[in-house]
């Protein structure tokens, strides 16, 4: 491979060297037969000036072949940039787009680093091959490209970069592997974690502030105890699959759109485990987990809220072929309160006094989450709708018991709709006397 695509690029830089020689040899000539035009219809002195011009002429004809010659060198560099996307894809720079396609696939079959274990730059190569089709798979890119070498695409948008694709998921499939090699092995009998499980827990009010422990009973997949989660029977042995060579996967060609190409499919025999079991564990028919309902005690922090959730590790299903657990994920709802109501760390309740302690102030008992009544002054003057506070009577920080909220009260003033004629004399002095 390396000898082709140099031999390649040696013919290409001989191909550009012949075009610039014939280029320079073709414009020597037509000055050379322009002076001797000039020679012809001139005298003896013009020609003695002419041969000193024609002599300037040629030095001056010298200098400016060497710096085309310089010029050509420059640009050889540039033209050998341009066209390296071409020749990593071994095709001309004239070359269709199908024609692009078709070398590409060729190329990434053969080029693969799993089908090139020994060479330590097939990754790499494997990397540009792919950034070049990129580039000259695109019509506006490859215009650019044409146009401009690497400054044109260097910083645009949608410019190459391989860090976008998983190459391992786009020719594992076909290759039977990613481009670092190792195949399907490791994945297969890595060890998995089982699933996650979920449980709704509804808290009463004052638990779900203060906190406190909860039974609650789940149904879960747990490790077999006779063979441990392996699925294999005590004392059965376990041997290598000789269909996959105990990669789990086997190769086969197939016939796409784009050709002939190798695909990988889970081994027939072990059925992508890479191994052959010669018992299964008869307690778990070989799946390495039970079904079981077990009772489990959750604490509940202080602070929590409706919404909230709980992780117990480890309490989810047992993991298959000896993995570890998943984890139980307990979610909380929390009901309400008759006399109180919950925004944060702030509780809020409401009182209802008479027009007369609104009036003259009272001392009133409140009732609070703590579940012991405190006393409260009413002030003289009291309006209704007015608020109330406690501090350190609201509801928890999570977690902290010593940092709470604020308790707020709403006064609602009773207004009798009928009174005694005791009563409305009384109003009625009052009403006189504020006048």
């Amino acid at each position: 491979m390396k000898e082709f695509v140099a031999a390649r690029r040696r013919a290409a830089a001989a191909a550009r060297q012949a075009k610039r020689i014939e280029r320079r040899a073709a414009k020597l000539r037509e000055r050379e037969a322009a002076a001797a035009r000039g020679e012809e219809g001139g005298d003896a002195g013009g020609e003695a000036g002419e041969a000193g011009a024609a002599a300037g002429d040629k030095s001056k004809k010298k200098k400016k072949v060497g710096a085309e010659e310089g010029g050509d060198s420059s640009g050889d560099d540039d033209a050998a940039q341009d066209l390296a996307y071409y020749e990593i894809l071994e095709v001309d720079r004239e070359a269709e787009a199908a024609e692009i396609k078709r070398s590409y696939l060729r190329l990434a079959r053969r080029m693969h680093p799993d089908k090139n274990p020994d060479d330590p730059e097939a990754q790499q190569k494997f990397q540009k091959l792919g950034e070049a089709y990129q580039v000259l798979s695109n019509p506006e890119m490859r215009q650019r490209y044409d146009q401009f070498g690497m400054a044109g695409i260097k910083g645009a948008a949608g410019a190459p970069n391989m860090q976008d694709f998983d190459l391992g998921d786009i020719f594992e499939s076909f290759f039977g592997g990613s481009p670092g090699g190792g195949g399907g092995r490791a994945r297969q009998n890595r060890p998995t974690q089982g699933d996650d499980l979920r449980f709704d827990l509804e808290l009463d009010f004052k638990t779900a502030l203060f906190g406190g422990e909860k039974k609650i009973r789940i149904t879960q997949l747990e490790a077999c105890a006779t063979c441990a989660g392996s699925g294999v029977a005590p004392g059965a042995s376990v041997t290598t699959c000789t269909t996959c060579g105990g990669r789990g996967v086997v190769m086969q060609t197939v016939n796409t759109i784009l050709g002939r190409m190798q695909q990988q499919s889970r081994c027939p025999t072990c059925g992508g485990s890479g191994s052959v079991v010669e018992k299964y564990c008869g307690s778990c028919d070989g799946r390495g987990t039970n079904k079981r309902s077990k009772q489990l005690t959750v604490t509940i922090p202080p602070g929590v809220e409706n919404g909230n959730r709980l992780r117990v590790r480890g309490e989810g299903d047992a993991g298959p072929k000896g993995g570890p657990s998943g984890d139980l994920y307990v979610f909380l709802s929390v009901s309400p309160s008759n006399g109180f109501r919950r925004e944060g760390m702030d509780i809020f309740s409401e009182v209802s006094v008479s027009y007369l302690d609104a009036i003259l102030g009272s001392t009133l008992k409140i009732d609070t989450v703590d579940g012991s009544p405190v006393d409260v002054a009413l002030p003289a003057g009291t309006q209704p709708g007015a608020t109330l506070r406690l501090e350190g009577k609201g509801a928890p920080k999570l977690n902290n018991l010593n940092v709470r909220g604020s308790h707020f009260i709403k006064v609602n003033v009773q207004i009798p709709k009928s009174l005694s004629t005791k009563e409305k004399e009384l109003v009625t002095k009052l009403r006189a006397e504020s006048r």
